[in-house]
């Protein structure tokens, strides 16, 4: 059996190369594994039942998923048509017949049906003064489209504007203007946040912000009022 030395010099014994040179020795490491399985049957069958169970349960979930957000969005088509209608209370409440959103947000909670239901009730609360209820419905809502979700952004915004909340509204009025900069909306938005900044008093902030859109977006429908608001802002600065 091959020995080696400790650092004070004592033969100590090393169990890899006893395993490497002693036969006897491997089968009594595979006999003590065997007993630890015999012995512990039911705890191991029990670990290895419960990963399966586990998986299955994500498959499981993930099916079901898809297969209500399939449900809900053939349930929310006539509360789409409703809202494109302007006929609000049936698209918020359904007609008795078919649901509204707000019963696709309750019974279909986490398919895409749900989160693009709080779209639509942010969006019809904002129009009928309802503010807290559209920016909480909004906040809700999240999308990867670069049109939409800077629209909800900027729809939060706007609720807060109304709540007199300019803090809250500038901070949204921000993440529109910032998500996904593009030639066609961001005008719109930066529009928006300068005009947040004058109500809240920051002269600075929202000249400096009406410069953003007259140096980036000089093609823009806003350029020339941006341009206009100012120099109007300047004025008022200097005195």
């Amino acid at each position: 059996m091959a020995t080696q030395k400790t650092k004070k010099g004592k033969p100590t014994t090393d169990t890899s190369n006893e395993l490497l040179e002693n036969p006897e020795a491997i089968a009594d490491r595979l006999g003590r594994g065997e007993t630890f399985l015999k012995d512990n049957a039911k705890f191991v069958g029990g670990a290895i039942g419960a990963v399966i169970l586990i998986i299955a349960g994500i498959i499981g979930f993930q099916i079901h998923k898809a297969n209500q957000n399939e449900k809900a969005q053939g349930e929310m088509f006539q509360a789409v048509y409703y809202f494109e209608q302007d006929s609000l209370d049936f698209a918020l409440n359904g007609d008795g017949v078919e649901p509204g959103f707000l019963t696709i947000i309750d019974e279909y909670s986490g398919t895409d049906a749900s989160n693009l239901a709080h779209y639509y009730v942010g969006s019809i609360y904002l129009s009928t003064g309802e503010f807290q209820s559209a920016a909480d419905h909004l906040k809700k809502f999240s999308s990867s489209d670069f049109l939409v979700q800077a629209h909800a952004y900027s729809l939060i915004g706007d609720a807060y504007m109304e709540l007199g909340e300019l803090d809250d509204a500038i901070d949204y009025y921000k993440d529109a203007a910032n998500y996904k900069v593009n030639e066609f909306f961001t005008p719109k938005y930066l529009a928006k946040l300068a005009i947040a900044y004058e109500e809240a008093g920051e002269l600075d902030q929202a000249i400096a912000t009406y410069e953003e859109i007259e140096t980036k977006y000089s093609n823009a429908y806003e350029y020339s009022e941006a341009r206009k608001h100012k120099a109007r802002l300047e004025g008022l600065a200097s005195n």
